[in-house]
């Protein structure tokens, strides 16, 4: 069995930033009556990028930014720079991150560890709206039960 849907996060400039809360308003409809299945997000976008990290400290979110810039500084001598000067390191930045995250869902609920949530890392400086494409599937449990005999 499985469900989908198409939504829209909200405009964000650079940087990452914890979307579990816009994302399960999304997909609440379709973990109704799902006792193991999987959520798969895929951001249909190549200059953004989907992780799971920390959710309670902000500057989690912070360092990462700045590990990243580090990482694939903006300073580089980029040759695709049709959009402005951050756009091939968003495509760079968006290529190591990747544009899925896959979480259990376990009873209606996503199976998220305790200091876990979901993260859009934006690598545009001008803020963008991202479509995510929402994918649960699920297994249906079936019980065979052995059929009695009777001698």
């Amino acid at each position: 069995m499985g469900w989908q849907k198409t939504f829209t996060l909200s405009k964000r400039a650079k940087g990452c930033h914890l979307v579990t809360d816009e994302v399960l308003t999304q997909v609440q409809p379709g973990l109704h009556g799902v006792q193991i299945g999987m959520l798969y997000l895929f951001l249909q976008h190549t200059s953004a990028a989907l992780t799971v990290n920390e959710n309670f400290d902000k500057d989690v979110r912070v360092d990462m930014d700045m590990a990243l810039d580090n990482i694939v500084p903006e300073s580089l001598n980029w040759r695709h720079t049709d959009e402005g000067p951050d756009d091939s390191v968003s495509h760079t930045k968006a290529s190591l991150i990747g544009p899925t995250v896959m979480i259990p869902v376990t009873n209606g609920q996503l199976n998220l560890g305790t200091w876990q949530g979901i993260y859009l890392t934006e690598f545009r400086h001008i803020p963008h709206t991202r479509r995510v494409v929402a994918t649960i599937l699920c297994a249906h449990i079936i019980v065979i039960q052995k059929p009695s005999l009777h001698i």
